[in-house]
């Protein structure tokens, strides 16, 4: 009786909190965008531009894997669900920003529709599955964290950004010919999925 009305009070996936918590996310992602597109455009060196590209993607990714769980007070499935379901809005609240406001400004070129044939409706669902995925294994790892009393966000980040940092070692080692922003990204979101799925073997 007490578990369960602890698991209650602690883990939230009501409508108010996935919308409010799926907008904002959505704002955020927004703001990153806008920020790298500005690095992109006013930084001309190659080195400093990719760099501070990189640190906007792991800042972004931590933020957008890690808040959700915050959010929803994740300790158990239901917080769990809840932050998944604010990441999937707040693509969706991105997406809709991206088509009124940064498309019609030709903010960037955009390679990926050309791969579509033109279409943008190829690539959307698989930004709406990267959003969910990020803040479903964030809460996994945020909620196993909270299991034993720690629920600092930065805490909780740190395995994942260091994961993402070797990684991009080994991609440069291994001479993989992929941008920096791009190995970030890619590392951050393997390194979080290890730790995922480490969290709950070691809760079975």
């Amino acid at each position: 009786m007490s578990a369960t009305a602890t698991a209650t009070a602690s883990d939230r996936s009501d409508i108010r909190t996935v919308m409010v918590g799926g907008t904002q996310i959505g704002l955020l992602t927004a703001a990153a965008v806008v920020a790298f597109l500005i690095v992109s455009r006013q930084v001309t060196a190659v080195l400093p531009q990719r760099a501070l590209e990189a640190l906007i993607v792991l800042a972004t990714g931590t933020a957008v894997s890690f808040l959700p769980a915050r959010l929803t007070q994740a300790r158990h499935v239901e917080g769990i669900a809840g932050a998944a379901a604010i990441g999937l809005w707040g693509t969706v609240v991105f997406m809709a920003i991206d088509i009124v406001l940064l498309r019609p400004f030709k903010a960037y070129p955009w390679t990926w529709d050309a791969i579509g044939g033109g279409s943008t409706w190829w690539y959307l669902p698989i930004w709406w599955m990267l959003g969910t995925f990020l803040a479903w294994t964030g809460g996994i790892v945020s909620a196993a964290r909270a299991a034993h009393g720690e629920t600092s966000i930065a805490r909780a980040a740190t395995p994942a950004l260091v994961g993402a940092v070797a990684l991009v070692v080994v991609a440069r080692l291994a001479r993989l010919d992929l941008v920096l922003p791009a190995e970030a990204g890619a590392g951050f979101t393997i390194a979080l999925a290890v730790l995922a799925v480490v969290a709950l073997v070691r809760k079975r």
